[in-house]
């Protein structure tokens, strides 16, 4: 790979600017091109077949539906649709260019004298290109069962309707042996175009690259198509070979070339390959093309070069026309670079302000950014922005709130947005698909499900713990066919050890033949977040040797293992392996993950030393990071440098106002406390509140500190007088130096007794039964009496007890917790 990058200058084409287009060729036909105004055009008063056909075809090309269809209307007046099959075939082709479903329907099911085989294929690529693959596999057998032969347009319609997999699985093969018998192998690029995409979009690249090498005659567009769908599939270094292999040919790259060139690029990290595609588009005229220019955008802002959204910026300025997907690349730009998060907002407005409509994914990226801050108060206003352009129904929208929501401690909110968009997503699709008696493998595209559907309510279900809802949507995905979908299997391992049940994340782990990156991340991840750090590490290891190279997001989920256990030298050295064995830039992240690693480790003043010496300025994750691990320690003097950075970042977040707080009430300095809450009352900042909840028949049922609001409270409370009785008795001592109230010891242990958290065990005890896990979860970091308290609990009563609060998953069971008292 390196050396196809090296020796890529030498094989760039100098070329000359573009030469101007050329002139449009002279009319050969009575009605050869688009003119501006089609109503004045003498072929509308016109009643032969060739002048109608014309019209309908000028009109398919510029994709006017409205025209068409008073067209339709015009022709409905007399009887040319009912005797002349080019009219019809004509008609039938503009709505299925213009992806009016219903109305190509209707015009086929029309034409039943008159059907040949322009109107099957044009009917039959008409579905598959609008989501009803199956259909159109079903049209295709009905035509062979006429006595009509499939033409190279038809395969071509076949080839496109076999996705997904299982469709493929069904009907590949037939479309692969009529292709042979009909001599089309290798000599039609069209098909062999076809053929090309269906097999790399359903994984077999290699089958894929036998048919590419097979073709007598090589365009643009299928040189073009094979280096997409490498870039696609997450063979990066294939498409560079094949690019350069283009070059060589003596091909020049279009804008769909350039752009999956730099797709490629950014994949790969390579900043040296990305800045010479960048000179390339300029020498060809094509670095201003908007495709191209979105992508250079992503590709600096992924690369963590010094001021890389400086060049990111610089490329969206000199575009000539900045529309929603240029604006969306840069916000998705920052987003993605970590750096300026206030900036995303700010871009947001400008982009309002000149009247640019957001789409679902400038939405989503907007909403992610919130939730990196757990800035709910924006998050909230980009909601109802959300609301008010009828987004909310994306998926990709839909999980961002919840993501949001759930990130900044707005669990009934979330839940509440998850709730609605799974009704709206699943309800009706559940309620359709009794209507659709068909095989399980391909009933979801009559009913509109996709596996992007049910991976990302899969996700926002992780986000907010609704374990039976994802169950739920994990039994289904099974019943539409879905088992081997990788992004779907991708998400099922993320939710169920977000949601405590890490033996399910496994099974469904080893489940996944076709594993990426994400897919190992996930795994990785939730076995550092369930405490389990040396099979975490062990597992990043076989990643690498099976050859799926690690992304920034893995060694995220690398470090935090490593600072889940102390594993200080491992953390250190897999910090400096990220960049020199995989050319990974740290981002803020990794920052904040080593400062942890060396906080929680006792080594608080070297962290400091850390953060001063980033190369980064600290952001107030950083910081506050550094603030949390001071209290664990007892270290004011650091304490207090690191709640003053935060506060300067962040004036508004009460949480270094707390951390401090606490701190100094550990140390006895009564009047610091003090004067930490009278500066918390004066800028009107309030804690955040503690919430913990669990899910019992489908119910997901929330406790505060306190709450008497339960139906259940009373049977609640005694069940928990009686447990806290019981585990003194086995010598649990509650911790009242935590109590940062001036009162008496045994209001204090009161006080103590009503944490959410115990509040929450107790109700699990008298809904659940043995041997099943009592699991719980929390939107704050769990205290350490509660977590005294509850190990003696898990002993007392024999049963796992398993809490997941907002660092990591506590597995507490005969007394133990997985955490091994390093939390």
């Amino acid at each position: 790979m390196a050396a196809a990058v090296a020796a890529l200058p030498g094989k760039l084409p100098r070329q000359p600017p573009p030469p101007p287009p050329p002139p449009p060729s002279p009319p050969n036909s009575t009605f050869p091109r688009y003119p501006r105004s089609l109503a004045a055009h003498p072929a509308l008063s016109s009643s032969h077949p060739s002048d109608v056909s014309a019209l309908l075809a000028a009109a398919a090309r510029a994709g006017d539906l409205r025209l068409g269809r008073a067209l339709h209307r015009r022709l409905l007046r007399g009887d040319l649709l009912d005797r002349d099959a080019v009219v019809a075939n004509s008609l039938l082709t503009l709505y299925s260019r213009c992806g009016a479903v219903a109305s190509a329907r209707n015009v086929f099911d029309g034409m039943r004298g008159l059907r040949d085989i322009v109107s099957w294929t044009a009917m039959a690529s008409c579905l598959a290109r609008n989501g009803a693959e199956r259909g159109s596999l079903l049209l295709i057998g009905e035509m062979l069962e006429s006595g009509l032969l499939p033409n190279a347009y038809t395969l071509c319609a076949a080839a496109h309707a076999c996705f997904p997999h299982e469709l493929y699985c069904l009907v590949g093969g037939v479309v692969l042996g009529l292709v042979h018998k009909m001599g089309l192998w290798g000599t039609d690029v069209a098909v062999g175009s076809a053929l090309i995409d269906m097999l790399a979009r359903n994984g077999d690249l290699a089958s894929a690259r036998k048919v590419f090498d097979g073709l007598i005659e090589k365009t643009v567009v299928v040189w073009t198509l094979l280096i997409s769908r490498y870039v696609q599939g997450e063979c990066a270094e294939e498409a560079v070979e094949l690019f350069l292999d283009f070059l060589e040919d003596g091909f020049e790259p279009d804008r769909y070339t350039m752009s999956s060139m730099i797709s490629a690029c950014t994949e790969l990290g390579s900043v040296r390959l990305g800045l010479q595609l960048h000179s390339l588009a300029l020498r060809m005229g094509l670095a201003s093309d908007a495709c191209v220019s979105c992508g250079l955008v992503d590709m600096y802002a992924k690369s963590n070069i010094g001021q890389a959204m400086d060049y990111a910026n610089k490329v969206f300025k000199r575009m000539p026309k900045n529309d929603v997907i240029s604006w969306t690349a840069l916000i998705s730009g920052y987003v993605q670079s970590g750096v300026q998060e206030n900036k995303v907002m700010a871009l947001f407005g400008e982009m309002l302000n000149k009247s640019i409509k957001p789409n679902h994914i400038t939405y989503s990226s907007i909403l992610k950014s919130c939730a990196s801050i757990s800035d709910h108060d924006s998050g909230r206003q980009v909601h109802a922005h959300v609301i008010k352009s009828n987004q909310a129904s994306a998926h990709t929208v839909g999980n961002a709130l919840v993501s949001m929501y759930a990130e900044s401690g707005c669990m009934e909110e979330a839940r509440r947005v998850f709730n609605q968009l799974y009704e709206r997503s699943m309800i009706p699709c559940i309620t359709e698909g009794r209507d659709f008696p068909l095989d399980h493998r391909i009933v979801r595209m009559d009913v509109g499900i996709s596996s992007s559907t049910f991976a990302s309510l899969i996700s926002a279900a992780a986000s907010v713990g609704m374990l039976t809802k994802g169950q739920q949507l994990h039994a289904m995905s099974l019943k539409a066919g879905f088992g081997s979908d990788r992004f779907v299997s991708n998400s099922l391992v993320s939710m169920y050890s977000r949601c405590g049940y890490l033996e399910d994340a496994c099974r469904s782990f080893n489940e996944l033949k076709d594993r990426n990156v994400i897919s190992w991340t996930s795994m990785i991840s939730g076995l550092a977040k369930h405490g389990y750090a040396e099979r975490a590490l062990s597992l990043f290891h076989d990643m690498i040797l099976t050859g799926v190279k690690p992304n920034d997001v893995t060694y995220i989920a690398v470090l935090s293992a490593c600072s889940h256990v102390g594993l200080v030298r491992e953390g250190k050295e897999y910090f400096r392996s990220m960049q020199r064995d995989h050319g990974l830039i740290p981002r803020m992240e990794h920052y904040a993950c080593m400062v942890d690693l060396l906080a929680r480790s006792g080594l608080v003043k070297e962290a400091l030393e850390f953060i001063n010496e980033m190369p980064l300025k600290a952001d107030a994750l950083v910081w506050k990071t550094l603030l949390g691990a001071c209290r664990s320690h007892d270290n004011i003097e650091v304490g207090e440098i690191a709640a003053k950075n935060v506060i300067e970042l962040e004036p508004r977040d009460p949480a270094p106002y707390v951390l401090l707080s606490n701190l100094y009430a550990d140390a006895g300095l009564w009047d610091e406390v003090a004067r930490i809450r009278s500066a918390m009352r004066d800028n009107n900042l309030n804690k955040e509140t503690g919430l913990s909840w669990m899910e019992v028949e489908n119910t997901t049922h929330e406790f505060r500190a306190g709450d008497t609001s339960h139906p259940r409270a009373q049977d609640i409370y005694g069940k928990l007088d009686t447990l806290v009785r019981q585990i003194k008795g086995m010598g649990y001592v509650p911790d009242t130096s935590i109590v940062l109230h001036d009162m008496s010891d045994e209001l204090k242990e009161q006080y103590l007794l009503q944490h959410s958290e115990k509040i929450a065990v107790a109700f699990g005890l008298i809904t659940t039964s043995a041997p099943k896990p009592i699991r719980i979860f929390k939107n704050l970091r769990v205290c350490a009496d509660c977590h005294s308290a509850i190990k003696y609990m898990s002993k007392a009563t024999r049963r796992e007890i398993i809490l997941r609060d907002s660092n990591r998953f506590h597995r507490m069971k005969d007394g133990e917790c997985s955490c091994g008292e390093y939390w």
